[in-house]
């Protein structure tokens, strides 16, 4: 199993940074992770976030696609309806040619209203819209309608669908399951086969949250408060537009240690380099994952911190994890 890392370049009001020297750190971080080895790195989107969550992941991309010689780069993921597929089918292609074919593209769905408002898009449409874009990149790349074309002669696709239903519309377009859930596998597995597709060529890949640290709990402290900024967020902006009344905050100590295949946004594993490896090979089991990354930033947290991180993660759990 490989392993990678993962930025959304968050900058709480509490931990406020100069948004510029957070972007070249982060870029420092891949220049250093790439040169440890990491076989790949992450970034996502999100917009209208008042702690600057990155809103435009290819533009970074292509950023660390510079800075950067070995490691595979990936979105995780790209609001598909957001963005018209041509625009997509140019951007990627661009971030493809500077990488040297290292470009892995997730896409997905989106959930919060206030940004398909800001686009003016249909969020009661968004899976069979980001199904069509799916198609439709396939189609503009076959045309050539693109100009210059990627380096591969196949960009891989990932759909970041979670749960069943999503599972089963990854397979049916023969594109690789963004997930890390193992039970996600036989609906997936499935769904290939119906859409006329080999399952040799389902794969999965997906991120996990969690702190590795050869001293996890000197380290718990500061993570937990990181942590905490970094769930509320999101539960926060989840319900943003809709009815729904806020969740009530988070508490760290019930995230820690579950059951990391229930993903990034309701798990957490704080462990050794040894011990979260060991525990994501039990959790993984079952299922064709190839790949796994980790958030080497939670919520604003210290320089010093996201780089003890970034290298325990090259160093240390990757060769575990082979």
């Amino acid at each position: 199993m490989r392993t990678g890392i993962y930025f959304d370049l968050r900058n709480p009001p509490q931990w406020a940074a100069d948004p510029a020297r957070l972007y070249a750190f982060t870029l420092e971080m891949c220049e250093e992770a790439d040169a440890l080895g990491c076989h790949s790195i992450w970034v996502s989107e999100h917009h209208g976030f008042d702690d600057g969550y990155l809103p435009q992941p290819l533009t970074m991309a292509a950023a660390i696609a510079a800075r950067t010689t070995h490691a595979r780069i990936g979105t995780a993921i790209m609001i598909a309806p957001l963005h018209h597929p041509v625009a997509i089918a140019e951007q990627a292609a661009v971030v493809d040619l500077i990488s040297g074919g290292r470009l892995d593209l997730g896409l997905g769905a989106g959930y919060r209203v206030p940004e398909f408002a800001m686009f003016g898009a249909d969020i009661l449409r968004r899976y069979g819209a980001t199904d069509a874009r799916v198609r439709e990149l396939r189609q503009v790349w076959a045309s050539g309608a693109v100009t210059p074309a990627p380096v591969q002669r196949r960009v891989p696709i990932w759909l970041g669908y979670q749960g069943p239903q999503g599972a089963r519309r990854a397979g049916l377009l023969g594109e690789g399951l963004l997930s890390a859930d193992p039970a996600l596998w036989p609906v997936y597995r499935d769904a290939l086969g119906e859409g006329g597709h080999d399952i040799s060529v389902g794969r999965m890949a997906g991120g996990l949250s969690g702190w590795v640290s050869s001293d996890p709990e000197a380290d718990w402290p500061v993570v937990a408060r990181h942590l905490s900024a970094q769930m509320d967020s999101y539960r926060r902006y989840m319900v943003e537009g809709t009815d729904q009344p806020v969740p009530r905050p988070v508490d760290p100590e019930r995230m820690r240690d579950d059951d990391p295949a229930k993903g990034p946004l309701r798990s957490f594993l704080l462990g050794t380099p040894e011990d979260v490896a060991t525990r994501i090979r039990t959790a993984t089991a079952g299922a064709p994952i190839e790949t796994v990354f980790f958030w080497a930033s939670i919520a604003g947290m210290p320089e010093a911190m996201v780089a003890e991180h970034v290298r325990t993660i090259c160093t240390q759990l990757a060769p575990a994890l082979e």
